[in-house]
């Protein structure tokens, strides 16, 4: 019975499925975290935040598709399916859009939440390399490209790690990051297909703070704490674990995550602060540059179409 209940959860764990669904579930969930938060959470950013990302976003993922593709002759992937095609076009930029809009602080500057987002959408097509199939793939995450520039160039720009909480008490406080986790699970097991990304980076994360307890006398549970709060949970599940900017196959997963663990205790070590943004922006350009290297070796393919259920990810 036991053997007949694992095959069936193994089938549907392994059955076909439509990205977009995962697309429209990710951004589902940001938006309800978002409107959840504003209204009851306590996040002290203002409304008028996420209505200037969500625009920025829209307008910067429209405008940049249309010029690149008339710049390579094809047509702008929102065209051609209705309205049905923009809007599942714009799920992805509304993610990352909506995402920025709470995890950055920038006081009453809303032209510098604006190029947060700007850059993010705009990232994907200034930074590309042709890929196995002869296509050109983005190898930044968007959303912490846009994040990570922002608080480079704007210092006083902050990420606010306590809001997730700051309103809760007493159980809450738990079901909030498992409810998350769980989420995130289901849509990491079903659709992405990075649980041993998320995993490995889970391991890889404590051996770092084992090491660097050691290396600085620091008490353990003081270069672990970070894995205490919602933004840990966020960021495994729903950032590294993009589809589009992470390795598909297992090895590629396991040394991802732990390179990503690597660089971030490293990082800790010289006192780099907003340490998980610049972690990824490393490791994820490092990827990016392994994929150079391995398309300028490997012979021009002739571009494939993209088929019809793939996903436009921002």
């Amino acid at each position: 019975m036991l053997q007949s209940a694992m095959s069936k959860l193994r089938a549907y764990v392994d059955r076909p499925r439509d990205p977009r669904t995962g697309n429209r579930t990710a951004a589902a969930l940001a938006t309800l975290l978002t409107v959840f938060g504003h209204l009851y959470l306590g996040f002290e950013q203002p409304w008028a935040d996420v209505f200037v990302a969500l625009g920025t976003g829209y307008a910067c993922a429209l405008g940049f598709e249309w010029v690149d593709a008339y710049a390579n002759g094809r047509p702008a992937g929102f065209v051609g399916g209705g309205w049905r095609k923009v809007v599942d076009f714009l799920v992805s930029p509304h993610m990352t859009s909506i995402t920025i809009s709470f995890l950055i602080y920038p006081n009453s500057h809303l032209a510098v939440l604006a190029f947060a987002v700007a850059s993010a959408l705009g990232s994907k097509f200034l930074f590309r390399v042709r890929g196995p199939n002869g296509r050109y793939i983005h190898f930044f995450n968007p959303s912490n490209f846009g994040i990570t520039a922002t608080l480079t160039l704007f210092p006083w720009v902050g990420v606010i790690g306590y809001h997730y909480l700051e309103n809760t008490h007493g159980v809450v406080d738990a079901i909030i990051p498992i409810a998350i986790l769980l989420l995130g699970t289901r849509l990491n097991l079903l659709f992405t297909k990075r649980l041993p990304l998320i995993g490995t980076w889970t391991v890889a994360f404590l051996v770092q703070g084992l090491i660097r307890s050691v290396l600085v006398h620091t008490p353990v549970m003081t270069t672990v704490s970070t894995m205490t709060g919602v933004v840990f949970v966020l960021f495994s599940f729903y950032m590294i674990t993009d589809p589009m900017t992470s390795p598909s196959s297992l090895r590629g997963q396991v040394t991802f995550a732990s390179a990503l663990a690597a660089v971030y205790g490293a990082l800790m070590l010289e006192h780099v602060i907003f340490t998980l943004f610049y972690a990824v922006f490393v490791v994820t350009g490092l990827r990016g540059l392994v994929l150079f290297v391995d398309s300028m070796r490997a012979p021009a393919a002739a571009p494939q179409p993209v088929p019809a259920t793939a996903p436009v990810r921002s």
